[in-house]
């Protein structure tokens, strides 16, 4: 169920892990010119991972036309991070006002509750990154806006720490928020509820929730936390075809 590093659940038939562990290879030790290896990660696209940049590129197309910013609760290797930032230099490069804030311990789950069952096998520091890896992660997300306009205005922040104690003082540090989008990552019930319920005054109508976790056996924990800070009744949670997990909700 789970690989050998970091506790990546994994539920792929052995078929594919074997296609999937080859294409590593292949990117590892892929023979083109160091200048064109960029402009040709499209080679190493699947289906999978090519259905979850469409998504959200479908989900930032939903936000454009509303005010706020942008927050990941859950960053882990922070790929969701840069995808935001590009599809942000696509749309609308000189919103300044569109910023964009991850929040993560950087050292894997904390808090793990009854509530998040048994299934996942997971404890506190499962689903952890390698040490300093914020720092790395900071490095690119600046070179994301570096190669776009306005880039002497910094529009992104990691925030680092246990999600019951950052997100509340990032938003009293922050009373002007309005949040547009979020993603939720977390997995498990405590965080995600914290964020949830934080959060909660500074959505609008037209704001836009993304999980990943939803109605999902193996983390039943996100799940819970969303019933007991808004009434399942009222949601209208959706998805899109072309993914499996992923799933959705507009504030109406």
């Amino acid at each position: 169920m789970k690989t050998k590093n970091h506790d990546a659940i994994v539920l792929s038939s052995q078929t594919e892990k074997d296609a999937q562990r080859r294409f590593t290879e292949l990117l590892k030790t892929a023979p083109l010119a160091e200048d064109e290896l960029l402009a040709n990660l499209g080679l190493f696209l699947t289906s999978k991972t090519l259905s979850r940049i469409l998504f959200f590129h479908e989900m930032y197309r939903k936000i454009v036309n509303t005010h706020g910013i942008i927050c990941e609760f859950g960053v882990r290797w922070g790929q969701t991070l840069s995808l935001l930032s590009a599809l942000r230099g696509i749309y609308e490069p000189f919103n300044r006002h569109r910023k964009i804030v991850g929040f993560d311990t950087f050292a894997g789950f904390r808090g793990m509750a009854e509530e998040d069952g048994a299934a996942c096998k997971c404890q506190d520091g499962s689903f952890s990154v390698t040490p300093g890896y914020e720092d790395y992660l900071n490095e690119l997300l600046g070179l994301q806006e570096a190669l776009n306009p306005i880039s002497h205005l910094r529009k992104w922040e990691l925030v680092k720490g246990d999600a019951l104690e950052t997100i509340p003082d990032y938003l009293r540090r922050h009373p002007e928020t309005i949040i547009s989008l979020a993603v939720f990552d977390f997995d498990i019930y405590k965080p995600t509820k914290a964020a949830l319920e934080a959060i909660k005054p500074h959505l609008i109508k037209g704001s836009v929730l993304v999980f990943d976790e939803l109605c999902d056996d193996i983390f039943p924990g996100e799940t819970v936390a969303l019933r007991e800070v808004f009434d399942l009744n009222a949601l209208r949670i959706q998805r899109l075809p072309i993914t499996a997990r992923v799933s959705y909700l507009v504030i109406e």
